[in-house]
């Protein structure tokens, strides 16, 4: 049996979808009829914004020089805070094809991605893409792979929209990447990079084999839990479940055990037969941590239904983490951790169209290291957590090393964006193309605010950009707490840096003033930090006319009625509650960001 497992990687819009799409019909995989667009992006979601979120298995059979051949494609995304899915699919891997653009060239997701290639050591192809578009550039583009990612192979060129030269590709797949180790004697190992849930089957397990045979029938264990469960169904994916009789080492495939515990697979684990079992587990994955998180609120009562389906995301998405949180203003939920902001996006996006749930989401916030004056050292993800400035020794700040590529007449704008946002040069390097490659630090809570979408507004669209966490930093950190008639609104606090303190606490009135609807009491919004007010806003009252019924007489009868009425708002000012609408908390979500600046 001669298999190939790779994957398809590259820069987000680069054309990894369009390619696979030209893969599976030129290996006959999909009949012409059913052919669309993306057809590996099965998730509405993904469909809609033309972005692959999760990595895709899919085998395929073709026939070269009259030999047959399988390959197992496994598709990945391109932003860049989907990189952990990048990551597990070239675990199961030996060879992965770069695809760039030959319009755009190498950019900053490009080379974070042949990193990653090259730490899992697989074999890289490089591929030049979009050759049909009057832009394309293949030489110049050749050149920077060449020389910025020392890829020494020749590129292929393709039009993937076109199908112009697929068949070359295919060539160099078999060439090119090494056929898996075959050591079908050794006890079982297969390891887990994908899993889901299945309301009538239960959990369904994707995994590479590694080492052994699987059978039907047969009974396997979790290394990690030592649970045992007996084999129900194994087979392939091929836009679709495909029964077999067993997956033997170098396969990919699929396990259904009858799991219904959602919390007994975890990805990264390794499976193995109870009888004969290996003695260590697969290398399996690091440890993935969230850096952005914020508060998921069910806007009716719905928390134990919001409860299973964050389980049952959480089987196919095991980047993200949740844990129960109660807050004042809104009730039960959960405090959950993701790797960016659009992965938050995402997530609240599944819960409301795969469940049905509809959330409110505090601000956004990373997590702090706090050494406290007595000694004591805290983790904080929370603002509302966040202790007083008088408590404080030091604060650490995550922090990440961001690398941009952006064409230089946009070096200026993008300098001072970056100043803006606290962020320190590292390097500045000159790219063929008359291009740059920026290198900055910066505080990752700087990054979560609209960085993206100012990076892209400053360059107009051609600057791409890719970061990797670095140690945490020291920073002159205060915590902004909102008051509401008085009242403290945990789900309103922010953490951010001293300096900036009184522009983003005035923001922040401005923005709730203009959220809030007026009541029939007025209403003052009040920022403050350390126990002192530094921004104030009036939400005055709604005026009901009380004196519609007084046609003419005296004028001591109207004024006894306004005084009335004066006396009552201020018995509604003192016990009158605020109602705060769904639309704050959601436009709050993208509000502002910590430095106060490019408002």
């Amino acid at each position: 049996m001669n298999i190939r497992n790779f994957s398809i990687i590259a820069h987000i819009d680069h054309g990894k979808s369009t390619l696979a799409d030209r893969i599976l019909e030129l290996t006959g995989a999909v009949p012409p009829r059913q052919m669309r667009e993306q057809i590996l992006d099965d998730m509405e979601l993904e469909r809609e914004r033309g972005i692959t979120i999760k990595a895709k298995a899919v085998r395929l059979q073709y026939q070269y020089l009259g030999t047959n051949y399988i390959f197992n494609l496994i598709d990945t995304p391109g932003h860049v805070d989907f990189t952990y899915e990048v990551s597990r699919a070239l675990a199961a891997c030996e060879g992965a094809v770069l695809l760039v653009d030959a319009t755009q060239g190498v950019e900053a997701q490009t080379l974070a991605n042949v990193l990653l290639a090259r730490q899992h050591n697989l074999k890289i192809i490089p591929v030049i893409n979009k050759i049909d578009l009057p832009r394309a550039d293949p030489v110049l583009v050749s050149q920077q792979i060449k020389d910025n990612l020392a890829i020494t192979d020749e590129p292929i060129l393709v039009s993937a929209k076109e199908g112009t030269n697929i068949d070359k590709v295919l060539q160099a797949i078999i060439e090119k990447i090494p056929q898996p180790a075959r050591d079908i004697s050794s006890p079982l190992a297969a390891l887990i990079f994908d899993s889901y849930y299945d309301p009538y089957r239960g959990v369904i397990i994707v995994v590479r084999i590694f080492s052994g045979r699987l059978r039907r029938g047969q009974k396997i264990m979790f290394f990690s839990n030592k649970n045992t469960y007996e084999v129900q169904e194994i087979g392939y994916l091929c836009l679709g479940m495909f029964p077999s009789e067993e997956l033997v080492a170098g396969e990919v495939g699929y396990i259904v055990a009858g799991i219904k515990n959602i919390h007994d697979v975890k990805i990264g684990d390794t499976i193995t037969a109870t009888e004969n079992p290996v003695d260590k587990p697969r290398p399996g994955y690091r440890e993935i941590k969230p850096f952005v998180f914020a508060g998921l609120y069910p806007q009716t009562s719905e928390y134990e239904d919001l409860a299973k389906a964050l389980a049952k995301l959480h089987l196919s998405d095991a980047a993200f983490f949740y844990t129960p949180e109660t807050s004042t203003a809104l009730g039960f939920g959960f405090r959950c951790g993701f790797l960016g902001t659009l992965h938050l996006e995402i997530v609240r996006e599944r819960l409301r169209r795969e469940f049905g749930i509809d959330l409110l989401v505090t601000i956004p916030n990373v997590v702090y290291r706090i050494v406290k004056k007595d000694g004591s050292m805290e983790y904080v993800d929370n603002p509302v957590k966040f202790p007083s400035s008088a408590q404080i020794a030091e604060v650490f700040e995550p922090y990440v090393r961001t690398t941009i590529v952006l064409p230089n007449e946009y070096l200026g704008n993008t300098a001072t964006l970056l100043q803006n946002r606290r962020a320190r040069q590292i390097m500045m390097t000159t790219l063929e193309g008359n291009k740059s490659l920026l290198v900055y630090e910066m505080p990752l809570a700087e990054m979560i605010f609209g960085f993206y979408d100012a990076l892209k507004s400053v360059s107009r669209g051609y600057a791409s950009f890719d970061y990797e966490h670095i140690e945490p930093r020291p920073g002159n950190l205060v915590k902004l707490e909102v008051l509401l008639n008085q009242e403290p609104l945990d789900a309103f606090a922010l953490i951010v840096h001293r300096d900036a303190a009184y522009i983003q606490a005035k923001n922040l009135a401005e923005k709730l003033k203009e959220l809030i609807p007026r009541h029939l009491f007025e209403i003052p919004i009040q920022v403050r930090v350390d126990g002192r007010i530094i921004a104030r806003q009036t939400i005055p009252a709604k005026r009901k006319d009380v004196l519609a019924k007084c046609y003419g007489g005296d004028i001591t009868r109207k004024r006894k009625l306004l005084e009335k009425q004066k006396e009552g708002k201020k018995r509604m000012r003192q016990f009158g509650r605020v109602s705060i609408p769904t639309d704050a908390f959601l436009a709050l979500l993208s509000y502002g960001n910590p430095s106060g600046k490019e408002k």
